[in-house]
């Protein structure tokens, strides 16, 4: 039997979690970046967990949220990037559409002129 589980994208309340799990701070001073960023970013706590996790040692807070942020800005570009590419695509499949539609009218026009 497959089950399908809806998960959702990381908020702000959520990263809070995360950070006191992993970082054990409740604020800091770039709370309010990562705020403003996972409002304008479809990022998954796994994503955001995963930056927030220490590399090496002696890496603090600051280093692991300013890699958070540098990771929600680098998801940002690359959906804004994607989204103008699909947008891009469906503008041409259109005029290749309009394009077939005008011809198929001439070739009907043409055929009624003889």
């Amino acid at each position: 039997m497959d089950k399908h589980i809806e998960l959702s994208y990381c908020k702000f309340d959520a990263f809070k979690v995360l950070a006191k799990n992993y970082l054990d701070i409740e604020s800091h001073d770039l709370f309010a970046k990562v705020s403003q960023l996972l409002d304008e970013t479809n990022i998954t706590p796994a994503d955001v967990a995963e930056n927030l996790m220490t590399k090496a040692a002696g890496e603090g807070a600051d280093i692991c949220l300013e890699r958070l942020i540098k990771a929600i800005e680098k998801a940002n570009k690359d959906a804004r990037l994607k989204a103008e590419e699909e947008a891009k695509l469906k503008a041409e499949e259109e005029e290749k559409v309009r394009a077939r539609r005008e011809e198929e009218k001439q070739k009907m026009i043409s055929a009624m002129v003889r």
